[in-house]
C-alpha cells in the first residue's frame, strides 16, 4: 500500500511532459494565428481591435479549427516531433480550408473587413468542420 506522498509523487510524474507539450501546444497556436494572419488577405487582428466582430468570429473558428488536430495529435503522437509534425497537417488544412470557402462565398476578404457576419459564420464552421474531419482522419 503507497502512502499519500508517494501517490500524489507518482500522480505528479506525468508534469514534466504535460508543460512541455502545454507550452509547445500554445506556441503552434500562436504561430498558426501569426501564420494564418499573415496568408489570409484581411487583417483579422487589426480588424478585431478596431471591434470587427466578423473578424473575430473567423479567426475564432480557425484558431478552433487547428485546436481539435492540435488536441488530437497531443494525445496520441508518441513524442514533441511528431506532434509538431501533425501540427503542420493541421495548419495547411486549414489554410486550405480557407481558400477553397472562397470558391463558395466570393470577396470573402472583403466581407470580413465591411463586418459581413454570414461569411464570418461560414468560415468559423468551415475551419471547425475542417478540423474536426482532420481531427477523425488521424489514426494511431
Amino acid at each position: 500500500m503507497q502512502t499519500i506522498s508517494g501517490e500524489a509523487a507518482q500522480s505528479l510524474a506525468g508534469a514534466p511532459a504535460f508543460l512541455l507539450y502545454l507550452v509547445a501546444a500554445f506556441a503552434l497556436v500562436a504561430i498558426f494565428i501569426v501564420l494564418y494572419s499573415l496568408l489570409t488577405p484581411q487583417r483579422e487582428i487589426a480588424l478585431i481591435r478596431q471591434g470587427n466582430a466578423a473578424a473575430a468570429i473567423s479567426l475564432g473558428g480557425a484558431i478552433l479549427g487547428f485546436a481539435l488536430p492540435l488536441s488530437k495529435s497531443i494525445s496520441q503522437s508518441r513524442d514533441l516531433v511528431e506532434m509538431i509534425i501533425w501540427a503542420c497537417v493541421a495548419l495547411a488544412v486549414q489554410l486550405a480550408a480557407f481558400f477553397l470557402s472562397g470558391l463558395v462565398i466570393s470577396h470573402e476578404a472583403k466581407r470580413i473587413s465591411e463586418g459581413d457576419l454570414a461569411a464570418a459564420w461560414y468560415l468559423a464552421f468551415t475551419a471547425v468542420a475542417a478540423g474536426l474531419i482532420t481531427s477523425a482522419c488521424m489514426t494511431s
